[in-house]
């Protein structure tokens, strides 16, 4: 369905009160689009240093850095549950079984408090 063009962009909700997103970034998906599997997103930081730009104005010098973010059900949906679990924990994560537990004390939680 894509042409190939769309470029996803990172939002943000403008609000001070907590809105549908809770402050979690989120992704306009048009109509016949679909959300990437794989985002790159450049990490941008200050060297502290500067340098002359073409008018001879001392401008700041930044360092990039390409950073890749995957999408968790992808991994999820192909790889062996062992291998995600590994990937999980590479990255600070429960295994799944573990964390699935815990959403279910929480849901549950939520639930018993609302009675």
């Amino acid at each position: 369905m894509s042409n190939g063009k769309w470029i996803p962009e990172i939002m943000y909700e403008e609000s001070d009160e907590e809105g549908v997103s809770s402050n979690i970034p989120f992704v306009m998906v048009p109509v016949n689009e679909s959300m990437p599997n794989l985002l790159y997103i450049f990490e941008s930081r200050d060297t502290g240093q500067t340098e002359p730009n073409l008018e001879g104005d001392e401008v700041p010098v930044y360092e990039w850095d390409l950073h890749q973010y995957a999408d968790m059900l992808q991994l999820k949906n192909k790889l062996d549950k062992k291998t995600y679990d590994k990937v999980r924990i590479s990255l600070g994560l429960e295994p799944i079984d573990a964390a699935a537990e815990k959403g279910k004390k929480i849901t549950s939680d939520i639930r018993n408090n609302l009675k």
